[in-house]
């Protein structure tokens, strides 16, 4: 994918089944003309899917990927309208050029948090220091941002309704003045 032109609408299905999840992927391909933004195992023994494009396109896509992932769907959503920020935060290749106050959200899914990471975005102006979707945690997934302490209590706020909306909050954090070392951890 190119990472200079951010497709508008994502897709993400999250499967219980590797190998599932790879036909997936074909399955999904194969049903219309979508960028694959990420294919990949996560923890624990779960696969993730995530494809880019038009609306319609994605909606095509969507409907095959969840039909074939059929009961192996652990979850799945469509945002319409991605904020840019999603795509570098799924990717890291996001630049940390400001550190202010932090905001953490930790959730059970990955579709969960990644959805939460557009609503964070679009909610205030804040920055995000890090997206970790389940590589050595246990299946969870976490978000930290940055940005002023309103920006932060704001998003945390939009982010978390999205998370707890589905009952799979883990937990919340704003950190109004945190030490510059912190950031060194993160980064």
């Amino acid at each position: 994918m190119d990472l200079d032109r951010f497709p508008p609408s994502l897709g993400l299905v999250e499967l219980s089944s590797i190998a599932r999840g790879i036909e997936t992927v074909d399955r999904m391909l194969k049903a219309a003309e979508v960028d694959l933004v990420l294919a990949r195992t996560v923890c624990s023994g779960k696969y993730i899917v995530v494809v880019g494009g038009e609306l319609d396109r994605v909606e095509a896509s969507m409907a095959a990927g969840v039909a074939n992932a059929a009961e192996c769907a652990v979850d799945h959503f469509i945002i319409q309208n991605v904020h840019p920020d999603v795509y570098p935060a799924l990717t890291s290749t996001g630049v940390i050029e400001r550190r202010e106050a932090l905001g953490v959200l930790e959730s059970f899914s990955v579709a969960s948090l990644v959805e939460a990471v557009d609503r964070v975005a679009k909610a205030a102006p804040v920055a995000v220091v890090e997206c970790r979707i389940a590589m050595a945690l246990g299946g969870k997934a976490f978000l930290v941002f940055t940005g002023d302490v309103d920006a932060v209590r704001a998003s945390l706020d939009a982010g978390a309704e999205v998370i707890e909306a589905r009952g799979l909050l883990v937990n919340r954090v704003l950190i109004p003045d945190p030490r510059p070392e912190l950031f060194e951890t993160l980064l």
